[in-house]
C-alpha cells in the first residue's frame, strides 16, 4: 500500500501517467455524477493532456476520454500505477 504522500489529484498528474482513483473528495451530487462517468474509486485513469494556467484535464477511463475541469479534476484523488 502506498503512502498519502504518494496520493495526487488529477491536476498534478503529468501528461501520459496512469493511475488509481483512491477517492472523490466531494458531495453527493458530485460523486454520483463522476461515477455515472465510470469515475470512482479503484478505476484506473490516464491523463491525455493538461491545459496551462488551470484550464480543462482531458482524461481516460475505461476507454471513454473525458474532459474534466480543473476544480473538478482536483477533487480526484489517485495513487500512481
Amino acid at each position: 500500500m502506498n503512502n498519502k504522500e504518494d496520493r495526487k489529484s488529477l491536476t498534478e498528474l503529468e501528461d501520459g501517467q496512469t493511475a488509481v482513483i483512491v477517492s472523490v473528495q466531494g458531495g453527493k451530487i458530485l460523486t454520483k455524477r463522476l461515477a455515472d462517468l465510470g469515475i470512482t474509486s479503484g478505476t484506473v485513469v490516464k491523463v491525455i493532456r493538461k491545459t496551462l494556467f488551470s484550464g480543462p484535464v482531458q482524461v481516460e477511463v475505461a476507454s471513454s476520454r473525458l474532459v474534466l475541469g480543473w476544480g473538478l479534476a482536483s477533487k480526484i484523488l489517485t495513487e500512481l500505477k
